[in-house]
């Protein structure tokens, strides 16, 4: 469809074609989390963004989940995820691969609390944006650790 303004013209499906494909988003999305850096992790969210662990408790709102990757790079300062393989349904984007680091302890990273589990995530597109991201994880291996720190 073309659009015309005086001399000015453009292709409405060309403004759509400027944003990132849905698997380039969620790579974004995925290197964002990976640099712990949750302003420019929200700029790739929608304003109704959506966050389900892999518990299936849910956090909405860009705004809300922006204080939760901040709370979590604190609670494990080094976290990080990576891909191994990608999948894409239109703009479901599914991706297998692991995530780990280590769970902070009195403002250090003690080697024992050092944790890597593999990893799955659902990450929804639109408009170039992360609508909603999905955990599918063990957590065993963090509980283990909380579990053994509040012992001590």
């Amino acid at each position: 469809m073309l659009t015309g303004f005086g001399d000015f013209r453009y292709n409405a499906i060309d403004v759509r074609e400027n944003f990132m494909s849905p698997i380039e988003t969620t790579l974004q999305f995925m290197d964002r989390i990976n640099r712990h850096d949750a302003d420019k992790l929200a700029e790739l969210m929608t304003d109704d963004h959506i966050f389900v662990d892999s518990l299936g408790q849910t956090v909405r709102g860009r705004e809300q989940m922006k204080k939760g990757w901040r709370g979590y790079f604190a609670f494990c300062p080094d976290y990080w995820i990576s891909h191994e393989t990608i999948f894409e349904n239109g703009n479901d984007v599914a991706v297998f691969g692991s995530a780990g680091g280590t769970i902070a302890a009195a403002g250090t990273l003690p080697p024992e609390n050092k944790w890597r589990t593999p990893a799955a995530w659902l990450s929804r597109v639109e408009n170039g944006q992360v609508k909603e991201w999905r955990v599918y994880a063990d957590n065993k291996p963090v509980y283990d650790i909380m579990a053994k720190s509040s012992r001590q």
